[in-house]
């Protein structure tokens, strides 16, 4: 199944009935060629059946849009822009929306060419204001042909998440385990950010899997499974039970999405799982994590919500691990100081038993959970994926509701280190800078849970653009602050 949304970006430019209208004509024939000539031309679909001057164009162009199945709009002023008619234009659009203005090309034509679309943005952000209707602004939101096109690619990870959003179901399998509580999920913000959840017992999910047994699909997904993992197949006796786990969550996902078009998964991997399914899940739910479905561990909700923002704004794989233990000193002596420029409170190791995806690991090897095997016979804790995580560029963030109901969301990035970790699980070496106040005064203090989702590069200004687009306040979004910046709560004097 395809699990991410697709943005189709529809550009409808405007004009002010006293400007001149090939003003806005030219301006955007300039953007779209722009942009096709740097882009992906899938991205986006220019509208051609009217420059928006009225309400009744506003209708015209909102029809033609919706026609051509564009998911996302970009209101692009080509000049001063009718302020009435533009914003509602993002009022009626069902979908996420954004306004850019076209800048002034050449000193040559600043009498009859002048579209003061610097100024008519003032009025569409006024307006847009007074109605209250979200859309995404840039930062500086003026610009050539040129750079409204990175604009325009700047906003399509954020569409992608948007759109995702509007059309996901959550599926959980249980309560969380015992003492789990921080990872706690009110439901309210779910519902309020436009998400389903359907919320199932273990119970359900070890009916569907005993009803998979003998499944005539099961070999050939051993067959995947073996080609996925190569050597580092050490427990081949379970792979028959894990692909019967897989087929069976594939198919629950089938038969419960409903009307939603996307799903992410928050599953139960103990403290009974073991021993009535007879393996842990992780190496399932790392596989499933590689096919766009994220899959949190310990019915974190908040969790694989997190995971499924990050897949749509990366458009690629992720995970999510345990802000888990401090770098050793000898191992931060011998590897680290001098090689990189980090602090050792400026790293940790992010791990998890073994949910991320092979993909992202610089090798792996299919184990039993040890942390699980300190109790439990052996038998019952394979099916656990192991590796270092590879090195390169990182986003540790989440999303998370409070026990009141309000959102709230952190983001911070940094990088895996080459360093070998010398653990198990699958785990990294992750630095980020100032990491040691963000852990205190973000973390802490914003008490957040052990669990962090983690995209494979730096994703940071598109997924605080989400946070700000879907609710987040911005006094509730935390980041890594740079020295000399304090927390609210950071003592000047320490």
């Amino acid at each position: 199944m395809s699990n991410l949304p697709k943005a189709k970006i529809g550009i409808v430019a405007v004009s002010r009935d006293c400007f001149p209208e090939e003003l806005s004509v030219n301006r955007r024939k300039a953007l779209v060629e722009a942009y096709k000539a740097k882009y992906d031309e899938t991205d986006i679909y220019e509208c051609p059946v009217c420059i928006v001057e009225s309400e009744i164009h506003m209708v015209q162009a909102l029809e033609d849009v919706k026609k051509a199945g564009c998911n996302a709009l970009c209101v692009y002023l080509g000049n001063f822009g009718p302020e009435i008619s533009e914003t509602l234009l993002a009022k009626h659009f069902d979908g996420p929306a954004m306004f850019i203005a076209a800048a002034e090309e050449t000193q040559n034509d600043l009498v009859g060419g002048r579209g003061d679309a610097y100024c008519g943005m003032l009025n569409a952000s006024y307006n847009l204001k007074l109605r209250n209707i979200k859309a995404y602004i840039p930062e500086y939101p003026v610009g050539t042909a040129e750079e409204c096109a990175d604009m325009i690619n700047e906003f399509v990870p954020i569409a992608r998440a948007v759109v995702g959003l509007k059309s996901l179901k959550i599926i959980s399998f249980g309560p969380r385990p015992l003492n789990f509580l921080a990872c706690n999920a009110p439901i309210k913000q779910l519902y309020n950010l436009g998400i389903e959840i359907e919320e199932n017992s273990e119970l359900d999910l070890f009916e569907a899997f005993n009803k998979h047994e003998g499944d005539e699909r099961i070999p050939a997904k051993v067959k995947e499974m073996e080609e996925e993992l190569g050597e580092g197949n050490q427990k081949p006796e379970i792979l028959s039970k894990l692909a019967q786990y897989e087929l069976t969550l594939l198919d629950w996902i089938e038969a419960h999405k409903g009307y939603r078009e996307y799903v992410a998964i928050a599953g139960k991997c103990w403290p009974a799982f073991q021993t009535q399914f007879g393996f842990v899940p992780c190496y399932v739910n790392s596989r499933l994590t590689g096919m766009g479905i994220p899959v949190s561990c310990e019915v974190d909700i908040y969790g694989c919500l997190s995971e499924f923002i990050g897949a749509a704004v990366s458009n690629d794989v992720v995970t999510l691990l345990d802000i888990n233990n401090t770098v050793p000193g000898d191992m931060y002596e011998e590897s680290i100081r001098g090689k990189f420029n980090y602090t050792q409170k400026d790293t940790f190791m992010g791990f998890h038993c073994g949910n991320t995806c092979s993909k992202k690991l610089s090798s792996c090897s299919m184990k039993n959970q040890m942390i699980m095997a300190r109790s439990l016979p052996v038998e019952v804790t394979n099916g656990t994926l192991e590796g270092d995580i590879v090195p390169g560029d990182i986003t540790f963030y989440r999303l998370q509701s409070t026990a009141d109901c309000k959102l709230r969301g952190y983001i911070a990035q940094g990088e895996v280190l080459p360093v070998a970790t010398k653990s198990f699980g699958g785990i990294g070496v992750f630095a980020i800078p100032e990491m040691g106040r963000f852990y205190r005064h973000v973390l802490i203090e914003g008490n957040y849970p052990h669990h962090g989702a983690v995209a494979f590069g730096h994703y940071g200004k598109a997924l605080f653009e989400v946070y700000k687009y879907i609710g987040v306040e911005l006094d509730e979004i935390g980041f890594n602050q740079p020295k000399g910046m304090l927390y609210k709560s950071e003592n000047p004097f320490a």
